[in-house]
């Protein structure tokens, strides 16, 4: 099995809502493992930076947003009382290594066998007990204190009226936040390319190599395919910004917002991946370098360490060892599971109770978000009865506290957010007035307001776990998990959770459980037909020249997964057989001669 050399597990637990690994460092950096806080709003960041400053006995002064630059302000702050808590507690796990049952116990009893951290130990435990606690100094690995950036939150801000330069922007205030912080850790840009943000980096020397060839803060990309992996490397690389990690997702078998590729499959990426690896660090190199000598900044001479690395839909260590041993990759992300482990995220009990129960009828691809794109959703959460509650009552919509998803500039020069009660509140009088047969009507009317506020309710449940007081309007928890939630039904120890990825226990208790590519291929399947319906009346050229290509490609993907599965030695025969399902579901539902009358 491949094995990092620098991380201490083969996993790391990605970004997931706003507040659901909000703190997860706090809670599991210590034992070594990764995880990515979002930096989103910056006003839960500011309570959690109280609740915690308050907890662990620091020094805490309140940020208000009276004080200029506040946002950016508030994430340095709580991005340093996050590094300073991790350090502390880490120190003293390694000194609990004499305590029977201790952290130091736990954290070596979490890594995988195949660690070649944990054999060096044995080992000198073995012929040399005395350097013992100075081998564990030197050797023993913290988790990384990563951030997430959506890049396409950047609202303009303003003050008194007028609007502020674009560095107070939201998303470049976030960057900004995390630059000026103590940490030495990555950021994870997500949600697409913003050229003006990218070109932000430069204004920080953290971003920089210096003469040991070190970064002391990184860039990662998420990214769903290869191209627009290479296209974003080079055009970060052109400015002397070098990509430490390309974080490949599924584009459908993930949680959040889901960015659905135009057909393209999660194994046929990896491949093209593993494939061009080399290419791209040497194609990169050349720019990044050039970039470099044009700034008179220090050049390494080899190329930086690139990582690969995935998530979307793991689900066991089959998979989990699949992934790391087939297509190289450095890391596999384990999101949706975490969120019924309450040791390493925060979720509210009522959730968690809701997130045992789903089957996967309850979690299903929603229109809820005011970005316009489609968003994992769970029936019967707090959030979802609370916005069917406003719609009965005719008031639909949300007093919109935050305005981090701003977007639309219909009925104002000021862009507001399509959740919000003054948006749906004139969209639905526009409705009205068109005087349509009320099937049709209810149809418009249930798109209005379907959107929910997602500031608000991937927040609240830090606000609920940690009874941090907060004046808005109810907003509910809304909740974001992966199809993969289906799978898990009870509530679940760090430690048992850790033991499952690597294949020494089971907590999945649903015996049909779908093999993660088969997974996402139905759902892309299912996709597409959903597609092909929304262009059956009338269908522009635009629309069949997508359609066309999605055909192609899934069927690409189905032919790569036939060579991948014929070599598998075990349940070899059932998955040849979904395979040949899916594609002559396509060669019936999708006929050519649909798409001739073109307009």
């Amino acid at each position: 099995m491949s094995q990092n050399n620098f991380k201490p597990h083969s996993f790391h637990i990605p970004v997931m809502g706003l507040a659901f690994t909000i703190d997860s460092p706090i809670k599991i950096a210590k034992y070594g493992i990764s995880s990515v806080v979002s930096i989103v709003d910056d006003h839960l960041i500011e309570r959690m930076n109280k609740h915690y400053s308050n907890l662990f006995k620091l020094s805490y002064q309140e940020i208000t947003t009276k004080v200029e630059d506040y946002r950016a302000k508030r994430i340095t702050a709580y991005l340093n009382t996050v590094d300073t808590i991790t350090k502390q507690t880490f120190e003293s796990l390694k000194n609990s290594y004499h305590d029977a049952k201790g952290e130091f116990e736990k954290y070596m009893e979490m890594l995988p066998d195949f660690s070649a951290l944990k054999k060096d130990f044995q080992k000198v435990v073995k012929t040399n007990s005395e350097e013992v606690s100075s081998w564990i100094d030197k050797n023993l690995k913290i988790g990384s204190i990563d951030v997430n950036i959506m890049t396409k939150l950047d609202k303009v801000n303003y003050l008194k009226g007028e609007q502020l330069p674009n560095e107070y922007n939201d998303a470049h205030a976030a960057l900004r936040g995390f630059a000026n912080s103590k940490l030495s850790s990555s950021v994870v840009l997500s949600a697409g390319m913003n050229p003006r943000l990218y070109a932000y980096f430069e204004n920080f020397t953290d971003f920089f190599p210096t003469k040991n060839d070190v970064l002391k803060k990184k860039i990662v990309l998420k990214v769903s395919d290869y191209r627009s992996a290479i296209i974003q490397g080079k055009f970060l690389a052109k400015k002397g910004l070098w990509v430490s990690e390309y974080r490949v997702e599924s584009g459908l078998n993930c949680g959040g917002h889901a960015f659905a590729t135009d057909g393209f499959l999660l194994g046929p990426i990896l491949e093209e991946f593993k494939n061009n690896k080399t290419q791209l660090v040497d194609d990169v190199h050349q720019i990044y370098a050039a970039a470099l000598g044009n700034k008179e900044k220090h050049i390494p001479k080899i190329p930086l360490n690139i990582s690969i690395t995935v998530q979307g839909g793991v689900g066991n260590f089959e998979e989990h060892s699949f992934l790391l041993n087939n297509y190289n990759v450095d890391s596999v992300g384990w999101g949706t599971p975490f969120l019924l482990v309450p040791e390493a995220t925060t979720v509210d009990k009522p959730t968690i109770e809701t997130l045992k129960k789903a089957t996967e009828k309850d979690l299903y691809l929603s229109g809820v978000s005011p970005l316009g794109v489609p968003f994992n959703s769970l029936r019967g959460s707090s959030n979802d009865f609370i916005r069917k509650s406003r719609i009965e009552n005719g008031k639909p919509g949300s007093s919109c506290p935050k305005k981090f998803l701003v977007s639309n500039k219909e009925y104002s020069s000021k862009a507001i957010c399509t959740a919000s009660r003054k948006y749906q509140t004139a969209k639905i009088d526009e409705l009205k007035k068109e005087e349509l047969h009320q099937k049709e009507y209810d149809k418009k009317y249930f798109k209005i307001t379907e959107k929910t506020c997602l500031c608000d309710g991937l927040s609240n449940a830090a606000s609920i776990n940690y009874a941090i007081e907060k004046k808005a309007e109810e907003q509910g928890v809304a909740i974001c998990p992966g199809p993969n939630m289906a799978y898990y039904s009870e509530e679940i120890s760090l430690q048992k959770m850790v033991a499952h990825i690597y294949g020494k226990t089971n907590v999945i208790s649903h015996k049909e459980r779908p093999n993660m590519f088969i997974k996402e291929l139905k759902m892309y399947v299912d996709y597409f037909f959903s597609k092909v319906d929304e262009s059956k009346e009338e269908m522009t050229k635009k629309q069949e020249k997508y359609l066309n290509a999605f055909y192609t490609n899934l069927n690409d993907g189905i032919a790569y997964y036939e060579g991948l599965f014929s070599k598998f030695e075990n349940n070899r025969d059932h998955l040849l057989h979904q395979l040949a399902n899916y594609k002559l579901e396509i060669e019936k539902g999708f006929i050519k001669p649909v798409l001739v009358p073109v307009k």
